[in-house]
């Protein structure tokens, strides 16, 4: 293996490098199988390790996925594009569609691990949402499966006082979601905020959105504010990284 002072590279870097612009000319499409590590160290005049490890970048890149008993294949991607502000807007939850809907088109979307309960606020959510520390809040959990990947987890924070008997309250909110019941309660959103920042998962967010070694999450947290500037909901999601595109469009 080349050290820094020679500037060049790993030969690992260098074997996924190959593979990658292989995959970037159509070489290998999606669905197809790459040279496994007998392969790859034949050609390379490699050990082991160093076939592993180059596979190992493609993986970490989300580029590849590996079957297990099968080898490394170049995954298909379909990306999921979040349309951040259509997906907000009144015109989408006030005419009773889900804010999902203007993501997805035609594909199938399930929503299950559904778990409503009151608990106390932690405290960067009583602080967004103007309660004092440990205030009881509605805790809405829940996990997003697109075409049978899991692909976002969710954890929705309303306090309770405010949505106490309302459909809020159940597992199912009903046409339009959390925002029409909102508008209901008198508390229509007029306004979002949103945070977003890159990590990698904790082992039970891998664990929940199946995600290969190496890939991290997009944490996104949105908080929504009534008329008067009072926030209504902080909204806590982890997208898994590979399955998504952050669309923004907007006027200059």
């Amino acid at each position: 293996m080349a050290n820094e002072g020679t500037g060049r590279r790993p030969k690992y870097q260098r074997i996924a490098a190959e593979l990658r612009t292989a995959i970037q000319a159509g070489e290998y499409g999606p669905g197809d199988r790459l040279p496994g590590e007998n392969e790859l160290m034949a050609a390379f005049d490699v050990a082991r390790m160093t076939a592993r490890q180059a596979l190992g970048v493609l993986q970490s890149e989300g580029l590849t996925e590996a079957r297990k008993g099968s080898g490394v294949f170049v995954r298909s991607f379909r990306p999921l594009r979040r349309r951040s502000i259509p997906r907000l807007s009144e015109e989408t939850w006030g005419s009773g569609r889900s804010v999902w809907s203007a993501d997805i088109e035609d594909r199938a979307l399930t929503v299950d691990q559904v778990e409503v309960a009151e608990r106390a606020a932690p405290e960067r959510v009583a602080h967004v949402l103007g309660m004092a520390p440990s205030a009881t809040v509605c805790v809405r959990s829940r996990r997003f499966v697109l075409d049978g990947k899991p692909v976002q987890l969710s954890t929705s924070y309303l306090p309770a006082d405010l949505v106490a008997g309302s459909a809020i309250v159940q597992e199912n909110t009903g046409p339009g979601g959390t925002y029409a019941r909102l508008a209901e309660l008198g508390y229509k959103p007029v306004r979002f905020n949103e945070e977003i920042r890159c990590r990698m998962p904790s082992a039970e967010e891998a664990e929940r959105l199946a995600l290969s070694l190496g890939t991290p999450v997009m944490h996104i947290c949105r908080a929504a504010f009534a008329e008067g500037g009072r926030a209504v909901e902080v909204n806590e999601m982890i997208l898994d990284s590979a399955s998504y595109v952050l669309e923004y469009e907007f006027g200059a």
